[in-house]
């Protein structure tokens, strides 16, 4: 049985991952995707599940380390366990397996960046508590329509241990709180970039097209001479010759491209022209789908674009017609190993209760009792815009009217009490619209910032091959 990560959008993350624009409360939710964080390695992860079993069934040779990778090695059985994950991934996605040999290369090359992170981690000081990690696996359970125990028990149905794949989810999380403090909290955009965004906006037609596009990228060093610059435009030629006579393109990505979503198929989705580089915008704008356009040559290496498709979606535009808004507050707990779900209820029953029946000032419990940050402001979350929190949330907030306090609520991020203040109806203030666009901005910066810092650290990382090298 495969089991499904689901759509794991940033609102999803577990309790403790950042997701204010403004780092106030972990219920507004920033408008970023990593491409190339969870979803990618938690996916490969989900297929080992399916793989594991017969992995383990199958008489194995002795173990021996095939790389090391500055103070940590990576062993034969470590990696014949990710290529398994891999194939099994493709399959799921149709896409045709790249030859053995190609597969093993991709699969120990992210391994390699993998473990380069997480050493950078530790240096770093980066640590995920067990509670992180178990809001994510609640969220994958919830998404796949199961209970913990349902999902614990399928994991052990397919010969996986429960303990070790915690530690995967673990690695997974603190690779992405690395690339956040390493990469997203350090791009820039100046007040003159968000100025020209807006005056663009005011010109914005009602719809706009949204592509598919799928990629390539053939990755060079930060420091490559002509000779290398010159035998990867080579490379790309032919990959390009050889997808326009008829070879598969995803089995293509899959075998050669160094890009985050390779064993995807190098499908990045549908996105609007915001959330992609404005190199990748100006090589597809003019092509068809289907249609690969003339590898395009960036700061990181070649990237050979393919357009899936082309649609019409509805406009990022910034709003300029009066908007629903909420003004509210929480109490948030959260489930641990100390405190069950169902304790955690009855805490907050009792605390509705005592807010409802017995008068006491939902503000004061919420400083004394709520593990957002927002309870040092009595649980105040100021005034939501539709889309500022998780769905659920929101939902639940959307049925409450003022005054009035909620049952119990789950999201990713824990279990609230809510309760609305006021309500309004007005234009989002330019002071909004700034935030908004700034973070537009941001999301359209992130991969190739992303990209770029990856390679650096590739770049510094020692790697000795003890396997036939890629």
């Amino acid at each position: 049985m495969m089991i499904e990560q689901g759509d794991l959008r940033l609102s999803n993350l577990p309790a403790g991952e950042t997701t204010c624009a403004t780092r106030t409360s972990p219920l507004r939710l920033r408008a970023r995707r990593h491409a190339l964080g969870l979803l990618t390695a938690l996916a490969l992860a989900a297929a080992a599940w399916t793989a594991g079993t017969s992995w383990a069934a199958t008489p194995r040779s002795l173990d021996r380390i095939v790389a090391i990778v500055n103070d940590d090695v990576i062993t034969s059985v470590q990696l014949e366990r990710r290529v398994s994950a891999a194939e099994e991934q493709l399959k799921q996605q149709r896409i045709p397996l790249p030859s053995s040999d190609d597969l093993r290369k991709q699969v120990l090359e992210r391994m390699i960046v993998d473990s380069a992170q997480l050493q950078l981690a530790k240096e770093n000081g980066v640590r995920v508590d067990d509670v992180s990690v178990n809001a994510s696996i609640a969220r994958m359970a919830e998404s796949n329509h199961m209970t913990l125990a349902d999902l614990r028990a399928q994991l052990e149905r397919d010969g996986q241990d429960f303990d070790r794949f915690r530690e995967d989810m673990r690695n997974e999380i603190t690779m992405v709180r690395l690339r956040d403090h390493e990469v997203e909290s350090k791009i820039q955009v100046s007040e003159g970039e968000i100025d020209n965004f807006l005056a663009e906006q005011k010109n914005e037609t009602a719809d706009k097209i949204e592509y598919d596009i799928a990629q390539i990228l053939l990755e060079l060093p930060e420091i490559a001479s002509p000779e290398r610059v010159e035998a990867a435009r080579r490379r790309a030629d032919q990959l390009v010759e050889q997808a326009q006579k008829g070879a598969d393109f995803a089995q293509l990505a899959a075998s050669y491209s160094n890009a985050p979503e390779a064993l995807q198929g190098g499908d990045l989705g549908w996105r609007t022209p915001e959330r992609l580089p404005n190199l990748f915008v100006d090589a597809v704008k003019d092509l068809q789908p289907g249609q690969i356009a003339v590898p395009a040559r960036s700061p990181i290496g070649f990237h050979i674009l393919k357009l899936v498709g082309r649609r019409t979606a509805q406009a990022t535009k910034l709003s300029t017609e009066p908007v629903d808004q909420t003004h509210v507050r929480h109490i948030l707990l959260r489930v641990s190993d100390a405190t069950p779900e169902t304790e955690v209820k009855r805490r907050l029953q009792d605390l509705r209760d005592r807010v409802i029946k017995g008068g006491q000032d939902f503000g004061q419990l919420a400083r004394l009792y709520s593990v957002d940050p927002s309870s040092t402001r009595g649980g105040d979350l100021g005034w939501l815009y539709p889309g500022d929190t998780v769905p659920e949330f929101e939902r639940a907030m959307n049925a409450l009217k003022v005054g009035e306090l909620s049952e119990p609520v789950k999201t990713a991020f824990g279990w609230h009490l809510i309760q609305v203040l006021e309500r309004k109806t007005e234009q989002a203030s330019a002071d909004r619209n700034r935030i908004v666009a700034r973070q537009m901005l941001r999301d359209r910066k992130l991969e190739d910032a992303m990209q770029e810092w990856l390679r650096q650290l590739r770049d510094r990382t020692y790697v000795e091959y003890r396997l036939e090298p890629p």
